[in-house]
């Protein structure tokens, strides 16, 4: 059988959270007493850490709004900042910290403007 082309593995690394890519992601993010994604409370003031997905510009209300998904291996939650179109080094791919209370929205978990620190790799 043929190995899986680069691309192929990155897509099922995103594809399949339950696989080895996402243990190693919780380890990252959410081991040493960090809560993850997906047991953080809501409406409660919480820092999380993982790594950006996407990233999109998305009007809300006619105000532009950057949206990006982060992943901790454990669940993805939505960061909303809004006014803004672009905010350097928030990029997919890269580790970041941020501190905010989750809300939810249209039945998504989503955080509005939080405090953010980019995490070197």
């Amino acid at each position: 059988m043929a190995e899986k082309s680069r691309l192929r593995r990155t897509i099922s690394k995103w594809a399949n959270p339950d696989d080895t890519y996402a243990r190693d992601m919780r380890a990252t993010y959410v081991g040493s007493g960090k809560v993850s994604i997906a047991e953080a409370p809501d409406r409660e003031l919480v820092t999380l850490r993982g790594t950006i997905r996407t990233v999109t510009v998305r009007p809300r209300g006619g105000v532009p709004a950057l949206e990006a998904e982060l992943y901790d291996g454990s669940g993805v939650l939505t960061i909303v900042w809004l006014g803004r179109r672009r905010i350097a080094g928030i990029d997919p791919g890269r580790s970041v910290q941020v501190r905010a209370r989750i809300g939810v929205h249209d039945g998504h978990r989503i955080i509005y403007n939080p405090r953010y620190e980019l995490i070197s790799g």
